[in-house]
């Protein structure tokens, strides 16, 4: 009796575990019906903003290898591959249900026996595992070979195993092909041998199905894997497959693969076996893509990123099933983008991505996931899917925040190293002991000036702001997050950037307006944008006219560092960004209709040639992309609030607010805001500021007193071009001459930061009496003023703007790129301030 209870505990246990498994891991698993896309016809049209025809959608199976659209039938793939492929990867594929339970066990057998967790998987497992899972990036979980087994057997369900083979072949990694993935048996067949799949002999097919547990490995062994090749072809004999003869005679049929060159024997062994030329792998490829027409990889990061916006809203089913799809591509502007990318002038290994977004509702005018050849570029898009460190483009969030609390450009900064753990550097290892302005600071892409901001403004509080504007600051990243640890894409820096240009919105970017299917019945349409404010109007403008300024107030000969971003005739600002070992390369700007941003780096990273500089590579590629997008549209201006007005501060025009336009600056050090880590203790300290509350005047107290010197002396500035300092820190930097000073600690920490900030030892007080605010080293002044985006806008007569009506700020132009043509009516305009 004790037995029977026992067995019917044990039964009890195991139901509930297993209903434990699916209430936590089986609820939202994939639809397996998503796998049928070599039925579909391939003729889903995608159009532009503008109706304009940009593609047709080509169906593929995804893997944890790449992208497949060269998707074909069973009947083309030569059955020499299919028999070896099945004997090779899955002998009992005809007699399971989806789990090869035997092969499990045998996999287990030989984890613990050789300690080789390999094996054991089904081709219908492989297939769930590279497409519907491919997300899980093939981690050996528990919850990866629980959902696996579920789908392995609803795949089993609902297709035949013809189907599970035909898919499996079609999706399986076949190897590295140099830029583009090898993927498939006809982009194998290709690589491999330059021929069809349908053409493969046997010899050629054992081949191929020995190296698909390491391609990449087994490719560049060929003399060490040959004896797999035997050892398959005695299986497929086993197996009734093929004949004895038919194996005998494969062994000794001479196969080439590219790139080796290869002495074969009568009998099958080797003479000699050589690798000469790996690369020949690609141009195979090549080859196979010029012979299908070209343009056949236009619009391609675009196009990628529709589909996965569109997947899981539709499914693969209706995307692939016909219809046409409305996106808010601007043609003009996604092919002046991608100009720019074959144009780019990039270091050796380098590549790039490309986002262009309009300011107006967030809609992704243009992607650009690659640099561009004429080939066929890589399914990796760096546009949207890389995640790279965005050095000191991160630099002008901070400052608006800073001006968002009450701060004004004209405040400044202690330009002197900073006293605990965390040494971080200008780029040149110098500093000028001396206040700077927080406009001179950014022109100038000061890092110890910076830091010092962020503790004055809090860590936390520009967390929650990067938040606020889609960006996701990485943990504890302390005092580093504010010089360029932030990790984003070229398509979320852009979303965040388009805030200075729309009066302080933020918009999701978003591709597809409207999706209709054959019949023309709607499918799905976009919701209308949905705007959150993060910067009210006059913070966003003052942020704006800093960025304008980084642009503008210096020339080359000066160190302006984005010089090369300037458009005739356009208003431009942005801000460019390096990171530590000139890793990563940006450029992120705005113009009163498009938002974007370039990124240039090594795909598998690495460091760029020392010369290699923010302002001379990604920033051209962003000015020649926008400038061809706005080509020949109604010029367009950025839309100033009421309340703001200008001053000449230090020989630069800045914009203030009315409110506060005439307060003396405001000296800080970084010990602003209370227990954030202050370094000069024996300064008083001021409530923390909200944003209608603009922070009182206040003198700055130094160590040395100095006589106040006149507004119009100005001590030039040796130009240098931007460079990377040696600490383990992103940074983008132009150099700062200045009197003497002395050396900055060698010592660069290279661990994390922590969040909290080491107060140090109090300094000797100093004399309380008010002292003089220094003047900082300025740029010569022209002769004459300038206009605000003329080379140099550095003048001692303030811009007069143009009178501002009462009530609401202006809303933004309506031009081409924010809006849809004038047969759709369908979605909804968003007003300027949100609300």
């Amino acid at each position: 009796m004790r037995f029977f209870t026992g067995i019917g505990v044990l039964l009890l246990a195991g139901v509930a575990g297993a209903g434990g498994l699916w209430y936590a891991w089986g609820r939202d698993l994939p639809n397996v019906s998503d796998l049928d896309v070599l039925e579909f016809s391939g003729q889903t049209r995608v159009y532009d903003r503008n109706n304009a025809l940009i593609g047709t959608l080509t169906p593929s199976l995804s893997s944890s290898g790449g992208v497949n659209r060269d998707l074909i039938k069973l009947n083309q793939i030569s059955p020499w591959l299919q028999d070896a492929v099945v004997t090779s990867e899955d002998r009992r594929f005809f007699k399971h249900n989806g789990v090869d339970y035997i092969g499990i066990g045998r996999g287990l057998i030989k984890g613990v026996l050789q300690n080789d967790l390999e094996g054991g998987s089904s081709i219908t497992q492989q297939v769930v595992k590279n497409t519907l899972l491919a997300d899980l990036n093939s981690a050996r979980t528990a919850e990866r070979k629980f959902k696996e087994a579920v789908l392995a057997y609803q795949l089993e369900r609902s297709f035949d195993k013809k189907q599970i083979l035909n898919a499996y072949l079609n999706v399986i990694y076949w190897g590295d092909g140099g830029r583009s993935d090898i993927v498939g048996a006809e982009t194998a067949a290709r690589a491999y041998f330059r021929k069809g799949a349908s053409d493969l002999n046997l010899a050629e097919s054992v081949y191929l199905a020995t190296i698909i547990p390491a391609p990449n490995r087994r490719y560049k062994s060929f003399q060490a894997f040959r004896p797999l090749m035997k050892d398959l072809l005695g299986r497929m004999v086993e197996d009734a497959r093929i004949t004895q003869a038919q194996a005998d005679a494969a062994w000794r049929t001479p196969i080439y693969p590219a790139g080796w060159r290869i002495g074969w024997n009568t009998d099958g062994s080797l003479r000699s076996a050589v690798l000469e030329n790996p690369a020949r792998l690609q141009s195979n490829l090549n080859e196979a893509e010029a012979a299908r027409g070209g343009n056949r990889y236009q619009y391609l990061a675009y196009l990628q990123a529709v589909e996965k916006e569109l997947t899981p809203i539709i499914g693969r089913k209706a995307l692939y099933g016909g219809g046409k799809i409305y996106t808010g591509m601007d043609l003009q502007t996604q092919q002046s983008a991608e100009r720019a990318s074959r144009n780019a002038d990039l270091p050796d290994g380098a590549t790039l991505g490309i986002a262009l977004v309009s300011p107006k509702n967030g809609e992704v005018l243009a992607l650009v996931g690659q640099k561009l050849t004429g080939d066929r570029p890589s399914d990796w898009n760096n546009a949207t899917q890389a995640r790279r460190q965005v050095g000191s483009s991160v630099k002008p969030l901070l400052y608006t925040l800073a001006l968002q609390r009450g701060w004004k450009q004209s405040d400044t900064v202690l330009d002197a190293p900073i006293r605990g753990d965390y040494q971080p550097k200008n780029y040149d290892g110098r500093w000028t002991g001396r206040y700077v302005t927080m406009r001179y600071s950014l022109d100038h892409s000061l890092n110890l000036t910076t830091v010092r901001t962020a503790q004055a403004v809090g860590i936390k509080e520009f967390e929650a702001k990067l938040r606020e504007l889609g960006l996701t600051p990485p943990p504890n990243a302390g005092l580093s997050l504010s010089i360029g640890t932030l990790e984003a894409s070229p398509l979320q820096l852009a979303s965040a950037y388009a805030s200075f240009a729309n009066g302080g919105l933020y918009y999701a970017p978003t591709l597809v307006r409207r999706v209709q299917d054959t019949r023309d019945k709607v499918l799905y349409t976009r919701p209308a944008p949905v705007a959150k404010r993060v910067w009210d109007t006059q913070t966003a403008w003052l942020g704006l006219d800093m960025l304008r300024g980084v642009v503008n107030d210096l020339d080359t000969s000066q160190g302006g560092l984005a010089v090369r971003a300037r458009i005739p005739g356009v208003q431009v600002g942005g801000k460019t960004g390096t990171t530590n070992e000139i890793k990563d390369l940006w450029f992120a700007g705005v113009t009163p209709t498009v938002a974007g941003a370039v990124w240039v780096g090594k795909q598998e990273g690495g460091p760029l040639p020392s010369w290699a500089y923010s302002g001379e590579i990604p920033t051209p590629i962003w000015q020649a992309a926008v400038a061809g997008a706005l080509a020949g549209k109604p010029s367009a201006t950025f839309a100033e609030p009421g309340g703001i007005t200008y001053r000449v501060v230090r020989q630069v025009n800045m914009a203030f607010l009315d409110s506060n336009a005439e307060e003396e600056p405001v000296a800080r050090d970084g010990e602003d805001t209370a227990g954030r880590g202050g370094f000069f203790s024996r300064r008083s300290r001021d409530p923390v500021q909200t944003e209608a509350q603009p922070r009182p005047a206040q003198q700055p107290t130094e160590p040395e007193v100095t006589e106040p010197e006149p507004v119009q002396e100005v001590v030039p500035v040796e130009p240098v071009p931007e460079a990377v300092p040696e600490e383990a820190m992103p940074i983008d930097t132009a150099p700062v001459n200045t009197v003497p000073v002395e050396p900055v600690p060698e010592e660069a920490v290279t661990e994390p930061v922590p969040s909290e900030i080491v107060t140090p030892e109090p300094v000797p007080a100093q004399p309380t009496q008010p002292e003089p605010l220094p003047s900082e080293p300025e740029p010569a002044p022209t002769p004459e003023p300038v206009q605000p985006d003329a080379v140099g806008t550095v003048t001692e007569t303030p811009l007069v703007p143009e009178p501002v009506p009462a009530g609401d700020p202006e809303p933004l132009p309506d031009d081409s790129f924010n809006d849809f043509p004038a047969d759709e009516g369908v979605f909804n305009e968003m007003p300027t301030d949100g609300e």
